[in-house]
């Protein structure tokens, strides 16, 4: 059983460690974001079919309104990948990730106004400890800081990150995680057309090899190892160890893209990162 226990966690860190590569993959593409999400969107599509293709997964959705309920979360999810890409372009791998970090936070303050739930005042307490958090990635509240901008973009995408996952919390219990994804990347992939038509697209060599590693290992095999890890934890053990995807990023871009994180950038992290641990810590127990 140990045995057992420790694959499975070793699975879990393999895919927060394939996941937390957006990061540098999303600084290192040097096309538009959208253009950079719609071509991860329609590569993963392929990659999914096939392996929903392999795996003999159902595709068959049960009801208008749960389709109605995927559509929508993929329109989220894209939105969460065009600001977050940006906030990645605008202030670094580190700074970028911390920001969108700020979303399991977010979560619980978002969760009573869909719910219909209580606001616990630890939340409130959890809520200002981010918000000091914030206030050390952010060298200047201007919206003419590059760095600010790219906190303000990673916080946006940390709000559409969360409303996506509020909206599929009941659904991937009826639904195999592959099969909600490749939906959703239809949505994306069909809704961002228009953007060829506003940006010019001419991708590189390197933006082909980033697009396919964000396509095949970042979405398609990380995130498809999530979901299957899904089944061996809790989620409040699962939002834990997930706390380790911003670590994995800035040690992917001080590696790939020599990007040192400033001191003040170190401080305002740990403390985004200790109310993910704390909270995550409370939910588990109370469960």
């Amino acid at each position: 059983m140990k045995n057992t226990h420790l694959k499975h966690l070793v699975e879990l860190n393999i895919a927060m460690m394939f996941v937390s590569t957006s990061g540098v993959l999303g600084k290192f593409i040097a096309m538009p974001p959208p253009l950079t999400i719609w071509w991860r969107s329609f590569l993963t599509i392929f990659c999914l079919g096939a392996y929903i293709w392999y795996k003999k997964i159902n595709l068959k959705v049960h009801s208008k309104r749960d389709l109605t309920t995927i559509l929508i979360s993929g329109f989220f999810m894209g939105a969460h990948w065009i600001t977050y890409f940006y906030a990645l372009k605008l202030s670094g791998v580190a700074i970028g990730m911390l920001a969108m970090f700020t979303y399991p936070i977010i979560t619980v303050f978002l969760e009573p106004i869909f719910f219909k739930t209580k606001l616990d005042l630890k939340h409130v307490f959890l809520g200002g400890l981010v918000l000091v958090g914030i206030y050390f990635l952010t060298p200047e509240l201007t919206i003419e800081n590059n760095v600010s901008l790219g906190v303000l973009s990673g916080i946006v995408s940390a709000v559409f990150y969360s409303i996506r996952n509020i909206l599929m919390k009941k659904k991937t219990s009826n639904y195999h995680g592959s099969m909600l994804m490749f939906y959703q990347m239809i949505v994306i992939t069909i809704l961002l057309v228009p953007v060829f038509f506003i940006f010019e697209a001419n991708p590189s060599t390197n933006d082909w090899l980033g697009l396919a590693a964000l396509a095949l290992f970042t979405t398609a095999i990380g995130h498809t190892l999530f979901v299957l890890s899904m089944k061996h934890f809790s989620i409040g053990t699962i939002s834990i160890i997930s706390s380790i995807q911003p670590i994995y990023g800035i040690l992917f871009g001080m590696l790939f893209l020599s990007e040192i994180p400033a001191s003040k950038t170190i401080i305002g992290g740990f403390l985004i990162l200790s109310t993910v641990v704390i909270e995550s810590y409370y939910s588990h127990k109370n469960r």
